[in-house]
């Protein structure tokens, strides 16, 4: 091999000029990215550190308005806490005219929705948290507040209650009798009212408020008044929002209203929007409702005196007065019907379970189907609910069948008078539904199937062996909501009033009767598991 030769052979041949352009392309492009997650990282920390520096003003200035009587604003724990060491001995040193109680007390003090009712157990602090909360705007000259109880004794203790307290809270705040009134140095008001009926509630018209307060809500028979007086709420300040606050206790004449309005809408302590058309569209009011408990007052909790007459109480006193349950009712039908005991989290219905639905029917009137699970102790549960009015029978039946849609429903339950027939119309509601595939067999129509059917419910509804023999699930709205305001029948105590909603419990009582509780049933019920006892038969009840 001559030297030329392998002078060439050490030689390497240079790469081509693409491929170095695309490696260095490539690298730049690393490093393009790896600065770009530095810089959102930073970013990301200033954003977090000015939030962090804007909310601890806010909270600084909160304080600095309320200790220098600027504004008054409600300092709670959590605000003070977060404030520098300084403040808070500084806070600490000055004298504490009110201080809210932690939970129920402070949350409805700190509420910003338009419409909250703060109600429940008796002893629970609600009287003063009414008095304390219109004093949040005494400082703005436009902030009128209007205190309404029902009739004049009744306010008289909240006036003597308020002299106690606003005159400490604002040494030079004026109370005028004649006009029932408070007067502060900035011009706001706070009036006292009654409105024991419509005529009373006249006075008020014309007037605008920026707050107005109703103590004892339920007593009113009718949210009449209640409408009246919130249209009174107004503000020419752009800086006082408006509320209407109001509280009270289960078990008065207006109970039933002041449920459907406040505690069934929402969970407690959940905000939820009321829709109002007007002619810029459709706007929202927020309302809330906020459970009171005697154990929420630490005061009246220091000794069991309070607590022990209120738990010596009948029982369905002791539920309102001591539990605040909105549920119990004097004349309730069933009295063993407790949220606590017999409404349940939403859970998977285990694969082994039996499963069937029972119905009432109406169309003017609500229709409403429950679907039932059983275990394998034969307890029943509620999980589903269909609650609907003005459909016809065959949407009611496509409707069902929808809802079950792979589920194996071993039969349905239906009102009998669903079969009878419609002149020369037609087929029977009951027909049209089999019709549409959805499959029923009549409920029982023998005599006394009313009151026995009542007594399966109470049956199921008492607790032994630590657990009901029947549970609903909680999105079983309407059935929760009517089982324990189902008042009985005042000529038949034996039975309900069938004036009353009493769908979903129609529906209830169809079912169980279709699995009657009795001692020699255990045995017969798990062959249940092991064959089907309902099998096709004619087109007349679908098995």
């Amino acid at each position: 091999m001559s030297d030329l030769e392998k002078d060439s052979q050490e030689i390497t041949p240079p790469k081509p000029k693409k491929i170095v352009q695309q490696k260095a392309k490539k690298s730049v492009k690393q490093i393009l990215a790896r600065t770009r997650k530095k810089v959102a990282k930073a970013e990301q920390t200033l954003r977090s550190a000015k939030m962090s520096a804007e909310n601890t003003k806010k909270k600084l200035l909160t304080i600095d308005k309320a200790l220098t009587g600027k504004e008054t604003q409600l300092l709670t724990e959590d605000i003070i806490e977060s404030a520098p060491k300084n403040v808070q001995e500084h806070v600490q040193n000055q004298e504490v005219i009110f201080k809210p109680n932690s939970g129920p007390q402070t949350q409805f003090l700190a509420a910003s929705e338009r419409e909250v009712f703060y109600g429940g157990a008796r002893g629970g602090g609600k009287s003063y948290a009414m008095l304390v909360d219109p004093l949040r705007y005494c400082t703005y000259a436009n902030h009128r507040a209007l205190l309404v109880r029902r009739t004049m004794p009744e306010l008289r203790d909240l006036i003597q209650k308020s002299q106690l307290l606003y005159s400490k809270a604002f040494p030079n705040a004026k109370w005028r009798e004649q006009e029932k009134e408070w007067r502060f140095p900035s011009g706001a008001k706070i009036e006292f009212g009654y409105a024991e009926n419509m005529t009373d509630v006249l006075r008020y018209q014309g007037q605008s408020y920026t707050w107005i307060g109703i103590d004892e809500l339920p007593q009113y028979p009718s949210p009449d008044i209640y409408n009246f007086l919130r249209s009174s709420l107004r503000s020419v300040d752009k800086d006082i929002p408006v509320y209407l606050r109001a509280t009270g206790n289960p078990g008065n004449i207006g109970s039933q209203w002041v449920r459907e309005m406040f505690v069934e809408p929402a969970e407690p302590n959940t905000a939820f929007n009321v829709g109002v058309d007007t002619p810029n569209g459709k706007k929202y009011i927020t309302r809330r409702f906020i459970p009171a408990k005697l154990q929420d007052n630490p005061y009246l909790m220091q000794t069991d005196d309070y607590y022990i007459m209120l738990a010596s109480l009948p029982e369905v006193q002791r539920k309102q007065f001591l539990d605040g349950d909105w549920d119990a009712y004097e004349d309730s039908a069933f009295p063993e019907f407790n949220k606590t005991t017999h409404v349940v989290e939403p859970f998977e219905i285990p694969r082994g379970w039996y499963k069937f639905r029972a119905a009432d029917w109406g169309y003017s009137s609500p229709a409403c189907v429950l679907w039932f699970a059983v275990d394998y102790n034969n307890n029943l549960w509620i999980y589903r609910e269909l609650y609907t009015k003005k459909v016809t029978a065959d949407y009611f039946a496509r409707n069902v069948l929808s809802l079950e849609q792979g589920e194996h429903i071993h039969y349905g339950v239906l009102d009998a008078s669903t079969w009878a027939r419609r002149g020369d119309v037609g087929p029977s509601i009951a027909e049209t539904m089999i019709q549409q595939g959805c499959r029923w067999r009549p409920s029982d129509r023998s005599p006394k199937s009313r009151i026995n059917g009542k007594l399966e419910i109470h049956k199921r509804l008492r607790v032994n062996d630590e657990e009901p023999g029947i549970r609903i699930f909680k999105t079983c709205r309407n059935l929760v909501r009517t089982m324990g305001i189902l008042p009985t029948d005042t000529k038949n105590p034996e039975d309900v009033d069938t004036h009353a909603e009493d769908h979903a419990y129609d529906a209830l009582r169809y079912g169980c009767m279709s699995r009657p509780t009795h001692p020699k049933y255990a045995e017969r019920f798990r062959t249940f598991f092991r064959q089907n006892d309902f099998h096709a038969a004619d087109d007349k009840f679908g098995y």
